[in-house]
């Protein structure tokens, strides 16, 4: 499998220039919009090996992972969503980029902790995606899908102490609170206030595709995330935007 990729810049002085910086709402979400299926995997191995920047959607079965990323690329059917939750048990890739040159790439993790799955195939995927978030080379960004009426379940507890040591180490981190219009607004503040203290530094988003609320938010941070150090000439700085850092 070839496909052709940009080469982003991997100065650290340029890095560090772009902190502060940011995107347009519509240009992320042009970028997105671009997105196409690029492979599937049902093990690892299957994957190809790819240098531009990967993004991970993860979840809990019924977490609104396929409903988030449709949403965010524009696309009805993009991401797949079983009428049987956890029955999707491939690694799906996407590609992002314009004019055909693909400058990231977006991984659908299989949903997890649905009860209707055989243990032996629970175990099987816990292991396959523990394996990935640790050693896949080019994973720069893991989204975690979680609904705010049950908050994190034990899985996605063990799925951060996985992902704890590489998000230490720069890896981004975002939880998407889904599905935030079955909440009042009292509720959305203090949801995403939990959250933000067990997402161990990483960033935390409400999220609703049926209110359209998060949607800017969510792809200008995608965006950011997979284009850490273009000129600062190709992007804009809105005023008042949070500086986006994982500590």
């Amino acid at each position: 499998m070839t496909i052709q990729t940009s080469q982003p810049t991997s100065s650290a002085s340029t890095h560090s220039a772009q902190a502060h910086q940011t995107v347009s709402p519509v240009v992320a979400l042009g970028w997105l919009h671009t997105a196409k299926f690029l492979t599937t995997a049902p093990q690892l191995h299957f994957l190809p090996p790819l240098q531009v920047p990967e993004i991970a959607f993860v979840g809990r079965s019924n977490a609104g992972k396929s409903t988030c990323i449709n949403t965010l690329t524009q696309q009805k059917q993009l991401a797949f969503a079983s009428k049987k939750p956890g029955r999707t048990q491939h690694i799906n890739l996407f590609s992002l980029g314009k004019q055909g040159v693909t400058d990231a790439v977006l991984a659908d993790l299989p949903g997890y902790g649905y009860a209707a799955v055989p243990k032996a195939d629970k175990i099987r995927w816990q292991q396959v995606m523990a394996n990935y978030l640790v050693t896949r080379e080019n994973l720069k960004a893991i989204v975690l899908m979680c609904d705010p009426r049950h908050g994190l379940t034990d899985l996605d507890e063990v799925l951060l102490d996985v992902v704890r040591p590489r998000v230490e180490e720069g890896l981004k981190f975002l939880v998407v609170l889904t599905k935030a219009d079955k909440l009042t607004r009292a509720e959305q503040t203090k949801a995403r206030s939990i959250m933000k203290l067990q997402a161990g530094g990483g960033e935390v988003r409400l999220f609703s595709a049926t209110k359209r609320q998060g949607i800017d938010e969510v792809a200008t941070l995608l965006w950011q995330w997979a284009h850490p150090a273009l000129p600062a000439q190709a992007v804009t700085v809105p005023p008042e935007t949070p500086e986006v850092t994982i500590e």
